[in-house]
């Protein structure tokens, strides 16, 4: 007996334009079974309900891919990916991408380390680092089609940790909760400096709930000076007001 109810995210994901097979389906509760079974003796997501994790997990995760259409076998990176979202949903509705999950936090790669194998899912990687290290290293740096980030840090902040990883010519999809036109305005001097331009902001409504995603859909046309990203703290820092 499957632990989600597939109907509801089956629904949800046609209503974003994703049609998930059977397989994908049985991919999507065999992680929501994992997760919740980790969950209780490693704390990793306070969703647990199974309808829950459809809507606030799996389909908010994908609204990322009907924000912004990605090109087939794109290089994607999952910064700060957390337990796996919006990364692993991502990957198992369009496992012709090759993903990258990073996260600071080692047990929680650990945990998307197993998941990965458990589902089966190839070209994908969870890699402990942080986005402000790897940003400089030419390995990385400049490597990526597309950057997804679930935005909990401010625009300013999530736009110097991601496009120095993004190519000219790819993208960064931010998710927010909130509306964002005084955030964009505060970050657009930085977004430029970082050679990234807005492109546009997708108002899309999560299958099944009353929440509207802003998703911001930032292009990079030139590349990353040097020096950025910076410090951690430097990029958080705020310049102190004159009184």
């Amino acid at each position: 007996m499957p632990f989600l109810p597939l109907d509801m995210l089956r629904t949800g994901a046609d209503e974003l334009g994703i049609e998930l097979s059977d397989a994908k389906l049985a991919q999507f509760d065999d992680f929501a079974a994992f997760l919740v079974e980790t969950n209780n003796y490693f704390n990793l997501t306070r969703i647990t309900r199974p309808e829950d994790i459809v809507t606030s997990h799996y389909l908010d995760s994908l609204t990322c891919l009907a924000a912004l259409e990605v090109k087939q076998n794109a290089q994607v990176i999952d910064v700060g990916a957390g337990a796996g979202f919006p990364g692993i949903p991502i990957k198992i509705a369009r496992p012709d991408l090759n993903v990258t999950l990073l996260e600071a936090t080692r047990k929680k790669v650990d945990f998307m380390t197993e998941a990965i194998e458990r589902l089966g899912l190839v070209n994908t990687i969870a890699m402990n680092a942080r986005a402000e290290e790897i940003g400089l290293d030419p390995e990385y740096r400049e490597q990526y089609d597309v950057a997804y980030a679930r935005a909990i840090s401010e625009l300013a902040v999530l736009a110097e940790l991601c496009l120095p990883l993004v190519r000219n010519g790819g993208y960064l999809v931010a998710q927010k909760s909130r509306d964002v036109d005084e955030e964009l305005a505060a970050a657009k001097p930085i977004i430029g400096q970082l050679g990234g331009l807005v492109e546009d902001v997708r108002q899309i409504q999560i299958p099944g709930t009353d929440i509207i995603r802003q998703l911001i859909v930032i292009s990079k046309f030139t590349p990353t000076p040097a020096g950025y990203p910076r410090a951690y703290s430097r990029i958080v820092s705020r310049p102190k007001r004159r009184r």
